[in-house]
């Protein structure tokens, strides 16, 4: 089989589309990169879906924090502890166990029929749970971004006349995207890292449609040489978090362009060389 037909036949294996079996001999490079690239459609489905969803579950329950009443702070607070202070990877084995304990049959609320068992496939469930773990951290960045707003800005608004919705809308949420935005571009980093953990955590991939580190995984396995698979997934990451750092690097510079150009916060990637 040639390389052309390699990327035919596995380009969209993970989806479900093209050869149903995985190649049992050969495992040449085209091999390995073509189906690990095709598992990594799944990594990405995650890691855009979740920040996408949990950004904005994450500028409410910041707002929550931030606010007076002890019936909104609070309920926050232990969401934020909950999701920060436990390992992602208990989390995925916790929410498949709870959503596997669901009736198979669905459940009945308030007359209508809800079909469960698909909150248990990976798509729906790691979804889930990465959509929550993401905004509790993200809510954190954000809390912690809107308590450092300069006071000179809400003296500002005030001055102008502006209060309520108002002050918030046109004050306080811009600047405080603008002040937490490189922090939530390394927690969109981490995101994207932290799907490889949903096929080796409790929920399943049916009919081997995995992401890029379980086809990695498996070329490991069948090879015995885990320095070619492994390298291939790396490689394939640093391109995500290039094009996410470009992404983000854009959407950071819409919210500074009203600031002087040596007042601009940059999004930069500074490997360390040497440490």
């Amino acid at each position: 089989m040639s390389c052309w037909e390699t990327i035919q036949a596995y380009a969209f294996r993970s989806l479900g589309y093209g050869e149903r079996l995985l190649p049992k001999e050969g495992f040449d490079l085209c091999q390995q990169f073509t189906l690990i690239g095709s598992g990594l459609i799944w990594n990405i489905y995650f890691g855009t879906l979740a920040l996408f969803f949990g950004f904005f579950l994450a500028n409410a329950v910041a707002l929550a924090k931030a606010s007076r009443h002890a019936v909104l702070r609070k309920p926050a607070e232990w969401y934020i502890f909950l999701f920060r202070g436990s390992p992602l990877f208990i989390q995925f084995f916790l929410a498949y166990e709870l959503l596997v304990l669901l009736p198979k049959a669905g459940i009945e609320i308030f007359g209508l029929h809800i079909e469960t068992s698909w909150t248990t496939r990976a798509w729906a469930g790691a979804l889930l749970t990465l959509f929550l773990n993401t905004a509790a951290y993200s809510a954190e960045i954000f809390y912690g971004a809107l308590k450092t707003i300069p006071r000179g800005d809400l003296e500002a608004a005030d001055a102008y006349g502006l209060s309520g919705w108002a002050k918030f809308r046109r004050i306080e949420w811009p600047t405080m995207l603008r002040l937490g935005w490189p922090a939530y571009t390394n927690e969109a980093i981490f995101l994207f890292h932290a799907t490889t953990l949903v096929y080796f955590s409790g929920f399943p991939a049916f009919a081997q449609k995995g992401d890029a580190l379980y086809y990695a995984n498996y070329f490991a396995d069948k090879t015995f040489n885990p320095f070619v698979p492994y390298p291939i997934v790396a490689f394939y990451f640093v391109l995500l978090t290039l094009a996410v750092t470009g992404l983000y690097g854009v959407v950071n510079r819409y919210l500074n362009r009203h600031l002087p150009s040596n007042q601009r916060q940059r999004i930069r990637l500074r490997p360390n060389l040497i440490r």
